[in-house]
């Protein structure tokens, strides 16, 4: 016969049997029972955030760096809706993220309790399933859907709310059923038609200036070596989009680059001039295409994603193939003839134009960034948060392994890096992670110092701190007429901010103390901040202005919009 347990007992082995060994989160009331519960159960590491968006950020990190769900836990109220932002980071990014939430006893839910906040209702638009647990009896059944759903076809984050006092029931736990269909993923994705495929290689074989464009859904399947094989068999120049950066080796010689608002020039202008792109796993989004009715009016459009709502969806295609990348780009391999594109190829290198960037003294974010990638050999994983520093974070660290670049992409969500990067390092022991930050975004969340202090969580912090939200002000300096409104930002002195988490800091104010700085960085045992002193009105180019199309660039500040 099952063993009797409490709904907290349960919801732990539960955990236990979906394979989880770590929770981020912070404890309440509504959430007290699980917390009571959780010391009898030692293979639960859980780690202790200073905010609850920050338990949200950190079993996202963690997610994407080991490919297996994140969780969080918050108690009922500010604690569920801290992680709101969280999640919906993890939705539009397509992140496995499992948020359990307690809530107030079934009795006082819709009677305006004490920290009672329907976070089902607020979390519905922002995740693939929420549930709210009404009985103990469901609570096992419950937890084990809410990961299959979580990691099944393309992933994403769910809710689990549990009243205090399910978490107080007792019933008996059998254990995980036997896994079944939720756990053959490849049953659970689209398969093209062979005509589809047929018709997509013919497609490719008869192109002149054909590109593929890789996204996220690389990443997420794990297509690295299937995209490269392609690229190779055909000749065919790869483009990364921000979250497909380190999806294919940028030392590669197909390898082009980023496209869109903050693309080079040569990446956009081959887009324009393309008449084939292969699209794998990305939803060509605004920061993509610039004005869609200029998009690539040349090209057709074959699209590989695994959710068909996708396809057609903003550019239209001419093959639309439904299903996991790998494993369409594996169909292809087996369809597409060996071809060149060296007339095409030259044509695009034609277009490159020596880089511009508004960079003034000689303590460059290029030179940052390319001390960082020496002294770490390019053997590390780049946590970035958002604005420029992001932009140049994707564009000058050269990244050769797949899955080291992780960022917030669909939400732009500041404050990202910090605890993201806890929970990569904790995905990746042994392994050097850095989460680079503005002087803005590292404020947000700052806090989780201690964290990684308490944790012992060896994280390496950046600051790019240039006194302004540098992305908002290179906004207002070209369409708002240099009004700099709620624009420049102060910054605490971070070395004695350092000093008093008990931390290493440095401080960078010219270009020959870089090298120092990283090695000291990296050598020390735990967690380090370096500070960036940069330009403050450094800009990043290219920029395609609002409304525009990826042919209309802004490259210098001399261009009068």
């Amino acid at each position: 016969m099952a063993e009797p347990l409490t709904g907290a007992q349960i919801l732990c082995r539960a955990l236990l049997d979906e394979g989880v060994d770590l929770l981020f989160g912070y404890p309440g009331g509504a959430i007290m029972p699980f917390y009571h519960a959780l010391p009898e159960y030692p293979g639960l590491r859980h780690v202790l955030v200073r905010h609850e968006q920050a338990a949200a950020h950190a079993a996202d990190g963690y997610a994407r760096a080991s490919g297996r769900p994140g969780v969080c836990v918050a108690t009922s109220g500010p604690g569920a809706t801290n992680l709101v932002t969280g999640i919906a980071t993890a939705h539009m990014d397509n992140t496995p993220l499992v948020a359990i939430t307690g809530q107030v006893p079934r009795a006082m839910i819709g009677r305006d309790a004490f920290q009672e906040t329907d976070i089902i209702g607020i979390t519905q638009p922002i995740t693939k399933h929420s549930r709210l647990v009404e009985d103990v009896a469901e609570l096992a059944d419950a937890v084990h859907e809410v990961f299959a759903v979580a990691r099944e076809g393309r992933p994403g984050p769910v809710v689990l709310d549990v009243p205090k006092d399910v978490q107080s029931q007792k019933h008996e736990y059998a254990g995980r059923p036997a896994r079944g269909a939720d756990d053959a993923r490849e049953g659970l994705l689209g398969v093209p038609t062979p005509t589809a495929v047929v018709e997509a290689a013919r497609l490719i074989a008869r192109a002149e200036r054909p590109l593929v464009m890789a996204g996220h859904g690389v990443i997420l399947s794990g297509a690295y070596g299937e995209l490269r094989e392609l690229a190779e068999r055909t000749g065919i120049p790869v483009i990364s989009t921000l979250l497909g950066i380190s999806g294919f080796p940028e030392s590669h010689p197909l390898h082009l680059g980023m496209p869109g608002m903050h693309g080079e020039v040569h990446v956009n202008r081959a887009i324009q001039q393309a008449d084939l792109i292969i699209g794998v796993g990305l939803r060509f989004d605004d920061r993509v295409t610039g004005n869609l009715a200029a998009f690539a009016r040349g090209a057709k459009v074959i699209h590989i994603e695994l959710d068909a709502s996708e396809i057609g969806k903003n550019v239209p295609v001419a093959v639309g193939l439904v299903g996991d990348a790998r494993a369409v780009l594996g169909l292809l391999l087996e369809a597409v003839p060996r071809r060149h594109c060296d007339d095409w190829r030259a044509e695009i290198e034609s277009f490159v134009r020596p880089r511009v960037e508004s960079f003034r003294g000689d303590l460059s974010p290029e030179g940052i960034l390319e001390e960082l990638e020496h002294e770490t050999a390019g053997r590390c994983t780049v946590v970035s948060d958002v604005g420029q520093h992001q932009m140049w974070v994707a564009k000058l660290f050269r990244y050769q392994r797949p899955n080291t670049h992780i960022t917030s992409g669909g939400l732009g969500t500041m404050g990202f890096a910090v605890p993201a990067a806890m929970g990569v390092a904790l995905a990746r022991p042994g392994e050097p992670v850095w989460a680079i930050s503005g002087d803005g975004g590292f404020q947000m969340n700052m806090q989780e110092i201690a964290t990684m202090v308490q944790e012992g969580i060896p994280v390496k912090m950046a600051i790019f701190n240039n006194g302004y939200l540098g992305m908002v002000r290179q906004w207002q300096q070209f369409f708002h007429g240099r009004r700099y409104s709620a624009t420049p930002i102060w910054s605490p002195d971070y070395v004695r901010l350092a000093e008093a988490y008990g931390i290493a800091g440095y401080r960078v104010e010219r270009a020959d103390q870089v090298t120092g700085a990283v090695r000291a960085a990296l050598a020390h045992d735990g967690p380090a901040l370096v500070e960036f002193l940069i330009e403050q009105e450094a800009n990043v180019f290219p920029m395609i202005p609002p409304g525009a199309s990826l042919s209309e660039p802004i490259e210098s500040e001399a261009v009068s919009v």
